[in-house]
């Protein structure tokens, strides 16, 4: 669908998130592999969970929704069942390459299949660290999927530095390793997302700047009752919107503060933004809490290189906020962009093009300055969700007359998007 954006002259008011989509991944996934009965609160209900708990059914799982409850009934430790079909991770990389993992220690074949998009996505990252650990997997050609997944006598305990930074090649390995008396560890020399160490209660020792991570069955899931905090992420389009509309002000309720995940209110605050804290608590080891977000004057800056792995899925809308702000956004480091669901870089800047604006591209990010010359425009989503609820944020403070294709995408991670916004307009 094409939706047509409408002007947000100020917001007010409070907002309730669904529960954030990385904690939301590894509660079903560790609940399915513990024995007996779990259950999941605030659980964010997406396309791309859909597509993890359809995975984990064809693997004999049984999954309910009740009363605003995931009910899972886990298989325990080699539990699980040879799938009778192909394993459709639909468009979620998350779940293709977290499963991976798992599915390499099992005693059975199975094969994982995606969407056009993620079967343009590069799988072998997570694929050669496991073929080091014994398993025996094979990959397409140009290193995507589909993945066909072959049983081995055992894996075999390794330690393993990390050459990308990616917090789902290190959930991978680490799921790989659950399944060893023997001890995995992974050495990581980048600020990743660490939901899984976290959430495992995994030891992670700190060694000349890099953590060090390790694993075995000792720390394999037992069930459990998972609360899932807001999405940050999903949040950050509102704070964003909430600091360049004129007199607003807004609470965004039980948002997730992980440190490894609050960089982009880190370089939000750097640039002048109005940003608070209330009502902190810690639920699973994770921090979380209310954010208020008042209008505010915002200037760029720099944004260091060691930060990009942090903020790598909300350079979208903090180029938004860099619009609005004093002097020109650039951001470079961030070559991951060009592997999500679309070339994040190449959406942006063909998008931010046809507004008008003065756009410099580089390989590894781009350059932003000037104003929009044209705003009746239809902008190409490229069916990316995080490129489509971006321009959306930005058309409501600049036109009324643009128009994004493809908008129902938004559903792989915050499917209440438009509503959300519609109540803080209103």
């Amino acid at each position: 669908m094409n939706y047509k954006v409408e002007n947000v002259k100020s917001i007010k008011g409070e907002l309730s998130l669904p529960g954030d989509k990385s904690i939301s991944h590894r509660s079903v996934m560790f609940s399915c592999l513990a024995g007996g009965e779990s259950t999941i609160q605030n659980c964010l209900m997406s396309e791309d969970l859909i597509s993890t708990m359809s995975c984990f059914r064809a693997l004999g799982c049984r999954i309910d929704e009740k009363d605003e409850l995931v009910i899972i009934n886990g298989a325990g430790f080699n539990g699980f069942k040879k799938p009778v079909k192909d394993l459709h991770c639909g468009n979620s990389g998350t779940t293709a390459r977290l499963i991976t993992g798992i599915l390499a220690a099992q005693s059975f074949s199975s094969k994982l299949i995606g969407d056009e998009s993620l079967s343009q996505r590069p799988m072998r990252r997570v694929v050669d660290p496991l073929l080091s650990m014994g398993a025996d997997i094979q990959i397409s050609s140009n290193g995507t999927l589909p993945i066909h997944i072959n049983p081995v006598k055992s894996l075999i305990a390794v330690k393993h530095e990390l050459k990308v930074a990616s917090a789902q090649v290190k959930s991978a390995i680490l799921l790989a390793g659950l399944h060893l008396d023997e001890t995995t560890v992974v050495v990581e020399k980048f600020n990743t997302r660490n939901h899984t160490e976290t959430m495992l209660k995994l030891p992670v020792k700190k060694e000349n700047g890099a953590s060090i991570i390790s694993v075995s069955k000792s720390y394999y899931p037992e069930k459990n009752q998972y609360y899932i905090p807001s999405d940050i992420s999903s949040a950050a389009f509102f704070m964003v919107l909430g600091l360049i509309s004129e007199n607003s002000e807004i609470r965004i309720k039980s948002v997730l503060l992980n440190e490894s995940r609050t960089g982009v209110i880190e370089v939000l605050k750097s640039m002048g933004g109005n940003i608070s804290f209330e009502n902190i608590r810690e639920t699973s080891g994770e921090k979380f809490g209310d954010i208020v977000v008042r209008s505010s004057y915002l200037r760029n800056v720099v944004i260091n290189k060691e930060l990009i792995p942090n903020i790598i899925d909300e350079i979208p809308i903090l180029s938004v906020a860099g619009i609005f702000a004093e002097g020109n956004f650039k951001i470079e480091n961030a070559e991951e962009l060009r592997y999500k669901e679309s070339d994040r870089i190449k959406s942006l800047c063909d998008n931010y093009k046809l507004l008008g604006y003065k756009v410099n591209e580089f390989a590894d990010g781009f350059e932003l300055s000037g104003d929009p010359t044209k705003t009746s425009v239809v902008i190409d989503s490229k069916g990316d969700h995080r490129i489509a609820m971006t321009f959306a944020v930005l058309g409501s403070q600049i036109s009324a007359g643009m128009q994004i294709r493809n908008f129902e995408c938004v559903a792989v991670s915050n499917p209440d998007f438009l509503n959300q916004l519609k109540k803080l307009g209103s």
